[in-house]
């Protein structure tokens, strides 16, 4: 303030031009406004970044509330108890449970060497004609709404599974020891296999969108010198691009399994949805989303709905952790290249 009186009172006596007051005070009121944007942009991220963990923090809360019941009624037996009666407010969270891992495991095992498969073609084999339209194709599956893989699961790929491939499983593997017991029973079409299979088809997209991405960051220099000591395509990809690539790999497959778990309408349409445990693949089971989705609407006692509300907890919980343990891997193969995260 004293700066601009001087100025002024310089310009009043005529020792200064008002031009060469402003250009006097130009940097100093740069430098305060610059300052000022500065603080304003800090405390608005942070502002942001606070209220995504106050809202992880509501749901958390808010989940923990509308359980709180059968938290009460239950405790921790309600994770091993396979009893679901809504006539008789018996409730076990067990069969959801084993059905959204059993179906998410079968979709990974299917659907990452799927999508390592395919983006290794469209990033190292594919001529360039064909590069663009078949990456095109993938990401439009992705945004297929999933209720219409769960129609074409249901109306479509379930009798055709009923009719030759189960049967066929059940005549190959079923008299195996051990795990033949997986691939056993009577040929339903429907069931947790066939889910974990829709699945995969629903994720192979997202992981292949991935894995080509991070693929095609490679530098091209790498590769080339691979080949040129005479490094065939495959370990091309499994000691440069692989080690290169893996912390990406690894995302890509974590993205891929944060949308089984959570998948609903499509699981519901094939997955049979019957609260009943069994060895065989081919029975049908239930998921906690399809338990959600078929009940949450017509829960109207309160013990009922505090089950269904902590069966989301449940999925809540196996989310993060499922998160938590990518972070872990992820840490642990950049501490291995001497990498601090």
């Amino acid at each position: 303030m004293s700066a601009v009186l001087d100025n002024i009172a310089g310009v009043i006596r005529g020792k200064s031009s008002p031009a060469a007051a402003i250009t006097e005070n130009t940097p100093a009121m740069k430098k305060n406004r610059n300052a000022t944007v500065d603080a304003l942009f800090k405390h608005l991220t942070r502002f942001f970044a606070f209220a995504v963990l106050s809202l992880l923090a509501a749901i958390l809360i808010s989940l923990v509330a509308g359980s709180r019941l059968t938290l009460e009624k239950y405790g921790f037996s309600f994770l091993w108890s396979s009893e679901w009666d809504p006539v008789n407010n018996e409730y076990g969270a067990l069969v959801p449970i084993v059905g959204t891992l059993v179906t998410s495991a079968i979709a990974l095992l299917v659907a990452v060497p799927v999508s390592f498969g395919i983006a290794l073609f469209l990033t190292e084999l594919a001529p360039g004609w064909l590069r663009r339209p078949l990456g095109t194709a993938i990401e439009m599956l992705a945004a297929i709404p999933s209720i219409i893989y769960g129609m074409w699961g249901l109306f479509v790929f379930a009798p055709l599974f009923k009719q030759y491939v189960q049967p066929f499983l059940i005549a190959v593997l079923g008299h195996l020891p051990g795990a033949g017991i997986l691939f056993q029973g009577p040929a339903f079409g429907i069931g947790v296999f066939t889910a974990g299979m829709i699945l995969a088809v629903m994720i192979v997209p997202f992981i292949t969108a991935v894995m080509r991405d991070v693929f095609e960051l490679v530098p091209p220099m790498l590769k080339e010198s691979a080949y040129g000591l005479g490094a065939t395509t495959w370990e091309v990809v499994s000691r440069v691009v692989l080690p290169f690539t893996k912390v990406g790999v690894v995302g890509g497959i974590m993205l891929g399994l944060g949308r089984a778990l959570g998948e609903t309408m499509a699981v519901t349409f094939v997955i049979g949805n019957a609260y009943r445990l069994s060895g065989s693949l081919f029975a049908p089971g239930n998921s906690i989303a399809s338990a959600l989705a078929n009940e949450f609407a017509e829960a109207s006692d309160e013990v009922h709905l505090s089950a269904l509300i902590e069966l989301g907890l449940i999925l809540f919980l196996i989310t993060t952790i499922v998160l938590a343990c990518s972070k872990l891997l992820l840490m642990r193969l950049a501490k291995n290249e001497g990498v601090r995260t």
